[in-house]
C-alpha cells in the first residue's frame, strides 16, 4: 500500500460525470492531501496502519520553523484521493503497466478502511470518489511531498 502525501495550503477534488458537467466532491484548507494506491496482495489491516501513519506524519513546522507538528497538532484536514496509478511499472517501456495495482474488489475496501481510519483518529477528512474521473487542485505548501509505504 502506497500514500504520496502533499502538504498544502487547499486541495480539492472535482469529479467530471458523464456529459462533461463537473462537480466537486472534497475540499480542504491547510492540511494533507493524500494520494492513496493499493496493490495486489494487501491486506485490510495494513490500510489502518498507513492512516495511523499519515496522522502521525510530523511534516508541519512548529513556532521555531522547524518540521515537528503532525496534521492533528496543527488542526488540519486530509484529502483522500483514490490513486492506482502510484503501482504504475514502466521498466519495461514507456507505456506503464498496472498489473501490479489491486482490482477494485480488494481496493475499495482498503480506501474506505483508510478514510474510515483517519475519521476514527480525528481527522476532519474529505474524499474523492473510487474510480471516477477527477480532476484534483493542489495547492502544495513548501513544497513538501513524502512518499509513505507499508
Amino acid at each position: 500500500m502506497r500514500a504520496l502525501v502533499q502538504r498544502v495550503t487547499s486541495g480539492q477534488v472535482d469529479v467530471r460525470e458523464p456529459g462533461g458537467a463537473v462537480r466537486t466532491a472534497g475540499r480542504i484548507g491547510p492540511g494533507l492531501v493524500v494520494f492513496f494506491g493499493v496493490s495486489v496482495g494487501d491486506e485490510l489491516p495494513t490500510a489502518e496502519k498507513l492512516a495511523e501513519k499519515c496522522a502521525r506524519l510530523r511534516c508541519f513546522e512548529d513556532e521555531q520553523g522547524k518540521i515537528n507538528l503532525d496534521i492533528r497538532q496543527t488542526g488540519g484536514a486530509i484529502l483522500v484521493v483514490s490513486q492506482f496509478t502510484l503501482y504504475a511499472d514502466t521498466s519495461r517501456g514507456n507505456r506503464p503497466s498496472f498489473s501490479g495495482a489491486a482490482r477494485p474488489d480488494l481496493a475499495v475496501p482498503c480506501y474506505e478502511r483508510f478514510v474510515s481510519a483517519l475519521r476514527q483518529l480525528g481527522i476532519p477528512v474529505e474524499t474523492g470518489e473510487f474510480g471516477a474521473d477527477m480532476l484534483v487542485s493542489i495547492r502544495n505548501d513548501g513544497p513538501v511531498t513524502l512518499m509513505l509505504e507499508l
